[in-house]
C-alpha cells in the first residue's frame, strides 16, 4: 500500500477528529474566554474562586481521590489473582468485569438508587433480619460507592493488562535469588506495573472528577460537584460562558492526566487491551 492510499485511509478518521474533538473544544475555548456579547474577558475562568464554585471544585476532587483510591486497593490485589492464575484475556472471569460496561452508565446508577434508597432493597432485607437501616442515600458515601462501581473495571483492565505481560521467569528468577514475596511485590511487581496503574487512576479519576450524573441520582441533587455546576450552568441557567469557563478549568486536570500517562506509560501498555 503506498502512501497516498494510506492518506486517504486517514481521511475519516481526520474528519471524525475535527467533528467531534477539535471543533467541541474550540467552542469551549470561545465561550469560556468571552462574555454573552463576545468580548474577550477572562471572568469566566477566574469564577472557579467564588466560594460556590471553590467548594463544589474541592469536594469533587476529593471524592475522586477516594474513590480513586478505594478502586486501586481493590484492583491490584484482583489483578494479582488473575495473573496468579494465569487467567486470559478472553476468559469468563474477565468477560464478567467487562460486562457491566456494555450496560448503560444511567441504569448501572439507577440501579444503586433503588438498593440504597430509604425504602430499597437492602433496607428491606435489613428489616426482615431486625437490623438497623442504612441512611446512605442522599450522602457523599453513596456517590463513592456510585464511583467506585462504574469505574472500577477501568482500573482493574489495565493493572492486569500490565501485570499479564510480565514474564514469570523473571518471578522465578527472583525466589531463586532469595526473594521473599513482599520482596518480588515491592521491588519485581510494583515497578514493572507502574504503566497500568497511572492508567488505571487517570481512567478512574478523571470521570470521576468531571461526573455530575452520579451525584445528582445517589446524591439527591443536594450535593454539588463541579460537574453539576457545570451541568447546571450549561441547561438551567443557559450561561455557556461560564459553564465553558470552569470546564476549562477541569481541563488542567485532564492535561496533567495525560502528561503523567505519556511520562509513565509511553509504549501504552497500560491502555491497550
Amino acid at each position: 500500500m503506498n502512501k497516498k492510499s494510506t492518506r486517504i485511509l486517514a481521511y475519516p478518521y481526520l474528519v471524525w477528529m475535527a467533528g467531534f474533538t477539535v471543533i467541541p473544544l474550540l467552542m469551549i475555548c470561545y465561550y469560556g474566554l468571552t462574555d454573552r456579547t463576545g468580548a474577550f474577558t477572562l471572568d469566566n475562568i477566574l469564577a472557579v474562586a467564588s466560594t460556590e464554585h471553590m467548594k463544589a471544585l474541592w469536594l469533587s476532587l476529593s471524592l475522586s481521590l477516594i474513590s480513586t483510591l478505594i478502586c486501586l486497593l481493590i484492583s491490584y490485589p484482583l489483578a494479582l489473582i488473575l495473573r496468579q492464575h494465569h487467567i486470559g484475556k478472553s476468559s469468563f472471569v474477565v468477560f464478567i468485569f467487562i460486562l457491566p460496561m456494555w450496560m448503560n452508565f444511567l441504569l448501572r446508577t439507577m440501579a444503586w438508587q433503588t438498593l440504597l434508597e430509604k425504602n430499597g432493597v437492602i433496607n428491606s432485607l435489613l428489616s426482615v433480619l431486625r437490623l438497623p437501616p442504612l441512611a446512605i442515600i442522599n450522602t457523599p458515601a453513596a456517590i463513592i460507592l456510585g464511583m467506585v462501581y462504574n469505574f472500577l473495571p477501568f482500573m482493574v483492565l489495565p493493572i492486569y493488562n500490565v501485570l499479564a505481560k510480565i514474564d514469570d521467569n523473571v518471578m522465578n528468577a527472583a525466589r531463586d535469588l532469595g526473594a521473599d514475596n513482599v520482596t518480588t511485590l515491592t521491588k519485581i511487581l510494583l515497578p514493572l506495573s507502574i504503566p497500568g496503574i497511572i492508567s488505571g487512576i487517570t481512567m478512574v479519576f478523571v470521570p470521576a472528577l468531571t461526573t455530575f450524573v452520579i451525584s445528582n441520582l445517589l446524591g439527591g441533587s443536594k450535593i454539588l460537584l463541579i460537574g453539576n455546576v457545570i451541568e447546571q450552568e450549561f441547561t438551567r441557567g443557559s450561561n455557556w460562558n461560564l459553564g465553558a469557563g470552569l470546564s476549562m478549568v477541569l481541563m488542567v486536570f485532564i492535561l496533567i492526566s495525560m502528561t503523567l500517562i505519556a511520562k509513565y506509560d509511553k509504549n501504552g501498555e497500560g491502555t491497550a487491551f
